[in-house]
């Protein structure tokens, strides 16, 4: 059996001041790394981020499509999409979050 995968959309701000989840907008989830977007760098930074917040390895965090756009495909091996959305869940924030996608069976 494989292990449990969930997909969300992230959109990216690079070269901001530094780096951090800004929440839910929609269905994305939002962010800003330092990273210039050149070579990669600001996808490397977009999946250390990820994978400090969800607690997982960063080779557990893949981008899936959108390596040179602003809005990516993300998808998340290991975590369910409820752990998902859980871990990603922002304080203060009164509206629960969109449901990552699940990986079809």
């Amino acid at each position: 059996m494989p292990p449990p995968e969930a997909r969300l959309t992230v959109a990216v701000r690079s070269r901001a001041g530094r780096d951090e989840i800004v929440g839910w907008q929609g269905g994305h989830l939002r962010v800003r790394v330092s990273a210039a977007p050149a070579d990669g760098a600001a996808n490397e930074a977009v999946r250390a981020l990820l994978a400090e917040r969800l607690g997982a390895a960063r080779s557990r965090i893949e981008i899936v499509r959108g390596h040179t756009a602003r809005t990516k495909l993300v998808r998340v091996v290991g975590l369910d999409p409820a752990a998902l959305a859980a871990r990603l869940a922002m304080p203060g924030d009164g509206a629960r979050p969109a449901r990552p996608v699940a990986r079809p069976a």
